[in-house]
């Protein structure tokens, strides 16, 4: 449309800022709503903004026709310390997997336990070929070595990468390889042993003090729980936010909130876009979930790839664990693979290929969902500063398990830890106790 001097150009309409609450949290995972849940039991008025259709995160279970399918393998370490503020574990009905593990060593499957939890395991354990007698005794002297004191001292111990301490502690390689290795990889998505060694002997505490399984509804019941305990009209879903201006936050709709603090609960990358903090790199992950009810694994143990056979770390019979992963009559079981391998373009057939290598009948398997999270976790490889702080600019607040350790425990702390600042900024400290 032309007017008198030339083509009418109408201004793009201004966005109208509308003041929700006096907190806006960026993110529902655990992070997020451990620290939404803190601030609003202290009386503060929060708006906690989720990209996605439901909460959780990286901590997410979808039900699909009867099957329970967690956002990639993961299991709760029972030891966590904050595991006891948020949750009841009978409440979750966490099914337990054996301690120990079944390991595929190149010719067979070959089993080693706990003999202080499992004193069957003890023969098995202490005379079989995954490593030698010494290795054991070496292994005795970390574990308790992890055990001593309290945990939080195990951040501030020297720091070298996983790999460098296994070697200063004269592990042999062979029992690095066969049992060490496959089962860190997986638990820290590190195939190489690069991350630093203080989250080693933290997770090593945690499986070596408390029990590892999940909730018979799945790992989302975490999030769901947490989800739960807030206020009606605090949580509003497929709300992703492209910017973050001051404390002005901007939403993909077009809205424009505005609140005395911002929280950023989200990843670090995103975290980074969005305020401009370090990126601290991402750990790839992935997962193929399986039907094997023709061909079932009845093993209650985590079973590893001690021979470098494939991309599987480790694979985990979820139903021999928790039947409800499954309908009535089936059964499950997940394959993790850490590191690059997981963005592979040919991963079922690779999967395919090393587990049938095992023995196993994968050829009766059939795949339910292949999971490929490009962030699985973030980085911490040395230096690793275990307590990042929270506070990034005036009223702008950064919490996720990049700002701890990077797990569960990781989330909840940085969680709270981030509410604890806010608190004291306003002058509320002492309301989240």
């Amino acid at each position: 449309m032309l007017g008198l001097h030339g083509p009418i150009v109408r201004p793009t309409p201004v966005a109208s800022v509308v003041t929700v609450s006096e907190v806006t949290v960026v993110g529902a995972g655990l992070a997020g709503l451990s620290c939404a849940r803190i601030l609003t039991a202290a009386g503060v008025s929060v708006t906690v903004l989720e990209s996605s259709d439901g909460v959780g995160g990286r901590v997410r279970s979808d039900h699909v026709d009867g099957w329970t399918l967690d956002r990639g393998f993961q299991i709760l370490l029972t030891a966590y310390p904050e595991l006891a503020r948020w949750y009841d574990l009978d409440a979750l009905d966490l099914r337990t997997f054996t301690p120990g593990a079944t390991i595929w060593c190149g010719d067979r499957l070959r089993s080693i336990g706990d003999p202080r939890r499992s004193p069957r395991d003890l023969p098995a354990t202490v005379f079989g070929p995954i490593g030698s007698p010494l290795d054991r005794l070496r292994l005795l002297r970390l574990l308790i070595s992890v055990r001593r004191g309290e945990a939080r001292a195990l951040l501030r111990r020297p720091e070298r990468s996983t790999a460098e301490e296994l070697h200063d502690r004269r592990f042999s390689d062979r029992f690095v390889e066969r049992f060490l290795r496959p089962l860190f990889s997986g638990i820290q998505l590190d195939p190489e042993l690069e991350v630093s060694s203080r989250r080693f002997e933290m997770i090593l505490r945690m499986l070596a003090v408390g029990d590892s399984g999940v909730p018979s509804g799945g790992m989302g019941t975490l999030s769901t729980t947490l989800a739960a305990g807030l206020p009606a009209d605090v949580l509003r879903l497929d709300s992703p936010v492209t910017a973050i201006v001051g404390t002005e936050v901007h939403c993909s709709s077009g809205e424009r909130l505005s609140s005395d603090v911002v929280v950023v609960a989200t990843d670090g990358s995103t975290a980074s876009r969005l305020v401009g903090t370090d990126d601290p790199g991402s750990r790839p992950v992935a997962a193929v979930w399986f039907d094997t009810t023709p061909a079932p694994v009845v093993d209650r143990r985590i079973l590893l790839d001690g021979a470098r056979s494939g991309p599987v770390a480790n694979l985990a019979a979820l139903t021999a664990v928790a039947p409800t992963y499954a309908p009535p009559g089936c059964t499950s079981a997940v394959a993790a693979i850490p590191g690059p391998a997981a963005l592979a373009p040919d991963l079922e057939r690779d999967v395919r290929r090393q587990l049938r290598s095992w023995g196993l009948g994968v050829d009766d398997w059939r795949t339910l969902r292949i999971d490929r999270i490009p962030h699985g976790q973030p980085s911490q490889v040395p230096p690793f500063d275990p307590r990042r702080s929270v506070r990034v600019g005036p009223g702008r607040y950064v919490c996720g398990d990049h700002r701890d350790t990077a797990s569960i425990q990781g989330a909840l702390f940085s969680g709270r830890r981030t509410a604890d600042a806010v608190l004291a900024d306003l002058g509320l400290a002492g309301r989240s106790d």
